[in-house]
């Protein structure tokens, strides 16, 4: 089975190192040093929020591979309307459970243990936080282990944490079984799209899987910092297993935050940037963030399907036979997943114009 070599970055990007939040609260919790502390107008605030959590989209995954048209249908106006839904009777429950406890085992190592697998000034795997581009940029608050999982080359062993018993089998076992949720979840878009069904697998290309281990430790002021800034993501799809306890993934609806209330057993899947421009605008690539609890740390793990480096963000012509072209036809996805990386987290439209035909 080939990997990466040890020496080689993924050429995707790479992130500055920053002291570990996780231990930073160990050490002295009621303390917010200066640089997580988010400006007064990126700070959480509860006049923006709206608690309509409960209509948060729910997918059947069984009826789905059974060909139910209104399953479909629902997930078709999920994709348009909320850009989130979460997936129920998938198949995967054995496997939720065994993953949480692996990447909760991870994070309990001493943190001389854990800077073995920090990540490389050439890479984006590893130990570490993500999107941090500058000395003096405000940081979020989470520390954070990101893996590529699929296809087997492109695994970096390195980073793969060896004193966490099992972790190798259950992290395999876990991206199989979200791989085989994906494919059905793009098997239902591309019969939406008008397409056969294995038209977005195909459209991939060289489909990948990358997936973020996330680390959230208790704030003593949750008012003042974010967990994850304001993004959308540059995947087609994500694929996010939450903590089942606490409420913390927020997503913009009709410009106000809304709380994402975990379902226990369900995984979250939202629409990527790469779907939004692939369907010309149709299903909805959707800005979101975490915030931070006084109570308990919190653990989610978010996984990333990828196209191949060389695919065109092309709109499919199904999705401009009745609508405008508004999304470009020259970009590769290499070229914006290295623009995206190269920026910290600045919201949704600081990505997703520069997919857009200029008007």
């Amino acid at each position: 089975m080939g990997t990466v070599n040890d020496d080689e970055g993924l050429g995707y990007g790479s992130s500055l190192p920053v002291p570990s939040v996780q231990e930073m609260v160990k050490n002295d919790a009621q303390t917010i040093p200066i640089n997580y502390i988010k400006n007064i107008e990126d700070r959480p605030k509860s006049c923006e929020i709206c608690p309509i959590s409960d209509r948060i989209p729910i997918i059947d995954l069984s009826l789905l591979t059974l060909g139910d048209e209104d399953e479909r249908t629902k997930l078709d106006v999920a994709c348009q309307e909320w850009g989130f839904f979460q997936v129920i009777n998938h198949g995967a429950n054995e496997a939720l459970p065994k993953i949480k406890a692996a990447v909760e085992k991870f994070f309990d190592l001493p943190l001389l243990e854990k800077k073995k697998y920090a990540m490389a000034a050439n890479d984006i795997q590893g130990y570490g936080q993500g999107y941090v581009v500058s000395e003096d940029q405000k940081l979020d608050w989470n520390d954070l282990l990101f893996l590529m999982t699929l296809p087997h080359n492109f695994r970096n062993m390195k980073y793969w944490p060896i004193p966490v018993p099992d972790f190798k089998e259950v992290l395999e076992e876990y991206a199989a079984e979200l791989e085989r949720v994906t494919n059905e979840i793009f098997i239902n878009l591309s019969i939406l799209m008008g397409l056969e069904n294995d038209f977005l697998k195909k459209l991939h290309g060289d489909v990948k899987q990358g997936i973020r281990m996330n680390y959230y430790p208790k704030c003593a002021r949750p008012d003042l910092v974010l967990g994850v800034s304001p993004h959308s993501d540059c995947s087609s799809i994500t694929l996010l297993l939450q903590d089942d306890y606490i409420t913390a993934l927020q997503i913009k609806h009709k410009g106000l935050w809304v709380p994402v209330k975990p379902l226990p057993n369900a995984i979250l899947v939202n629409i990527g940037d790469v779907m939004e421009a692939w369907s010309n605008g149709k299903y909805k690539s959707i800005e979101h963030r975490a915030i931070t609890n006084e109570e308990k740390p919190r653990i989610s793990i978010a996984a990333f399907v990828i196209p191949g480096n060389e695919v065109e963000l092309n709109p499919i012509k199904t999705m401009v036979d009745d609508r405008p072209r508004i999304y470009k036809n020259d970009v590769k996805y290499i070229d914006y997943l290295r623009y995206t990386l190269a920026k910290k987290m600045e919201g949704r439209l600081a990505n997703i114009e520069q997919l857009k035909i200029e008007p």
